[in-house]
């Protein structure tokens, strides 16, 4: 494959934690993210997936400099960014957008949509072809809005819409990497789909690369190529998305799966659900060795003193473990008593064609959804 358009390398974000009083002093750290490794290609999309609080969008916030990474690099189209300041970092974000998670709060309620779409060419004194007023409009219809609401404010647009507009702000300047923070979690289930297919056709149209962090795992298989599973501010296993959710071989990726609904009555009755035991450990004070190992159900002694290394298990398929589960476990938590699979992939027996927007499904077909400028209807 041609050169990366996203590296990262050992990168890891820590927050100090003061004490309280007149001269507070710093009395721990909390490990946000702790030597993340991960790669994006040229139009390619990764899916960042772990459970809320383990550090995923701190990862995608820190790649793009919004947070200050303690130590690490990260290489954007080829620049190193891990030292750059503020003010060197503006002609990279050119090259690199966030969308986030929540549409509500990333717009100016006091700026109508056509100063927020014109920021980034004002800011970044560019003068796109035909004048940034022709720009905006272009890429309002672009994304699913009519051009005509130009004067409008935020207030007036629906969830969607709102999202919508963060994405048009996001590829204003045609960047070639687009870090999506959980673009559809704040939205209705009716709309997640159609999002997901803007993002899939603006991907297809401008040859975009997709860091998609999220914690749904059928949104996830329904835009990935390969997936990353992250746990405590780790990676914990990397794969190409049909082999991971095939042969998942990390026993965390093993209950996050299990988790997922199927669309099958029958299958969905006979699986059985990996509950893990007892709480999420604190990032301030993060257990010795695999830091997993204190809710595992494989766990070792090995796994309390000795910190597993992300190790090669197949093609591009990567595990941070000491026991990977390469066999089915007892009671076919993963498998289902017959399909051989948490759902057959498309083209295999007892496959659903049924869309993401229904609960169960981790199918990977598209959906087309209909006008999407009835969002708010």
């Amino acid at each position: 494959m041609s050169e990366r358009v996203l590296e990262v390398d050992d990168l890891a974000v820590y927050f100090p934690v003061k004490s309280r009083g007149v001269f507070p002093r710093t009395i721990g750290q909390i490990k946000a993210v702790d030597g993340v490794s991960l790669d994006v290609g040229p139009g390619e999309t990764l899916g960042l997936v772990g459970e809320s609080g383990c550090g995923k969008s701190t990862t995608g916030r820190a790649i793009l400099r919004l947070v200050t990474p303690t130590s690490g690099r990260v290489v954007i189209n080829g620049n190193d960014v891990t030292g750059l300041s503020r003010r060197e970092m503006r002609p990279i974000r050119q090259q690199a957008q966030m969308i986030f998670q929540d549409p509500y709060n990333a717009l100016n309620p006091r700026q109508t949509i056509g100063s927020i779409l014109a920021a980034p060419f004002r800011i970044q004194k560019v003068d796109p072809p035909g004048g940034v007023r022709q720009a905006v409009r272009e890429l309002m219809d672009r994304v699913g809005l009519n051009p005509e609401h130009v004067n409008r404010y935020p207030y007036e647009f629906s969830g969607g819409q709102r999202q919508r507009i963060g994405i048009a702000r996001a590829i204003a300047l045609r960047p070639k990497l687009i870090i999506c923070d959980e673009p559809v979690s704040a939205l209705d289930v009716s709309i997640q789909a159609q999002i997901l297919n803007l993002l899939q056709d603006l991907q297809s149209d401008f040859g975009l690369s997709y860091l998609f962090i999220a914690h749904d795992l059928a949104v996830v298989r329904q835009i990935a190529q390969r997936v990353s599973v992250m746990y405590l501010g780790h990676i914990v296993e990397t794969a190409p998305r049909d082999e991971l959710y095939r042969h998942p071989l990390h026993p965390y990726t093993h209950a996050l799966l299990s988790a997922v609904p199927v669309p099958d009555p029958e299958v969905q009755t006979h699986r059985q659900r990996i509950v893990l035991g007892g709480d999420l450990p604190s990032p301030l004070n993060p257990p010795p060795g695999c830091v997993f190992h204190t809710r595992c159900f494989v766990a070792q002694d090995r796994c309390r003193t000795e910190v597993p290394e992300l190790r090669v298990m197949g093609p591009d398929h990567r595990v941070a473990c000491h026991f990977p589960i390469t066999e089915p476990l007892q009671g076919d938590v993963i498998h289902g008593p017959d399909s051989g699979l948490v759902e057959p992939l498309e083209g295999e027996p007892g496959y659903f064609s049924e869309s993401i927007t229904d609960l169960g499904a981790v199918g990977t077909t598209r959906l087309d959804s209909g006008n999407p400028t009835d969002e708010g209807i």
